[in-house]
């Protein structure tokens, strides 16, 4: 079995008096992809924050390569930070700085380099997610929303990680533009060897990208595994997600491509 790169043990999320998670142990395997699922305030959104130190827990601990966020040295926590990589579900561009600027920016905070090995470094990474030279010195306002997410993406890649956390990856995203985002996340998973950790309530993403899932319901995690495994889950939520007619459609085209697939 891979090594764990992410663990979760015993997490407690309490917002106010309320609670959003309770007593949740989740661990994510070095290589694979794993979807995150749930229903509007299940807490996707908050335990991938708790995965990237930026929330802190009630009660539990999240180890990522072994160091406890919340709970290590400031230095220890800066070298972890440094392995990960994070596209956030609008890209998160800086409005105010060009394309170059933007995916050098991780690169001029965390590593002290030549400027022309940096913008060597920046126009590899934008031209490995299929970004032309000429689009570099443009600002966000003038990109289109796939370009936003290939930059966001190319700014995730820039420090080399071994992690990639991806927040609603395809989200706004018409469905060509949506495929051709997943086969560029699939394409880079296998060079890179990445780790993926993908939040996403789109079930055609899911399907073609993770290899488990991971679904939170009631305040807790109802199931991990294979989205095959989960989809026959007998559950309310876990019904109307995979098993509509929108999630039946994506299910059926993964069977299509298993079967043409060669054995």
């Amino acid at each position: 079995m891979n090594e764990i790169v992410i663990e979760i043990e015993g997490l407690w999320t309490r917002l106010g008096q309320t609670f959003i998670h309770r007593g949740i142990d989740l661990s994510v395997f070095g290589g694979e992809v794993l979807g995150l699922v749930g229903g509007s305030g299940s807490g996707k959104t908050t335990m991938l924050r708790q995965m990237l130190g930026l929330e802190r827990p009630y009660r539990g601990t999240v180890k990522v390569f072994g160091v406890n966020l919340h709970d290590a040295p400031a230095a220890d926590l800066a070298s972890v930070r440094s392995r990960w990589g994070v596209l956030f579900q609008n890209g998160a561009l800086f409005s105010a700085l060009s394309v170059y600027e933007n995916v050098a920016l991780p690169l001029r905070e965390l590593k002290a380099l030549d400027p022309d090995v940096i913008h060597d470094l920046v126009m590899a990474k934008l031209g490995m997610v299929g970004i032309e030279a000429h689009h570099a010195t443009k600002k966000p306002a003038q990109l289109s929303g796939g370009m936003i997410k290939r930059i966001g993406l190319a700014r995730a890649l820039a420090l080399d990680p071994e992690l990639l956390f991806l927040d609603e990856p395809t989200a706004g995203l018409d469905p060509d533009r949506s495929e051709s985002f997943v086969r560029l996340i699939q394409d880079l998973r296998s060079e890179l060897r990445l780790t993926v950790v993908m939040v996403t309530h789109d079930l055609d993403t899911l399907v073609a990208a993770a290899d488990r899932v991971a679904v939170l319901c009631d305040q807790r995690l109802l199931a991990v595994g294979p989205i095959r495994e989960i989809a026959m889950l007998d559950h309310p939520f876990v019904y109307n997600f995979f098993r509509g007619e929108r999630g039946q459609r994506a299910l059926d085209a993964l069977e299509e491509i298993e079967r043409l697939m060669p054995i």
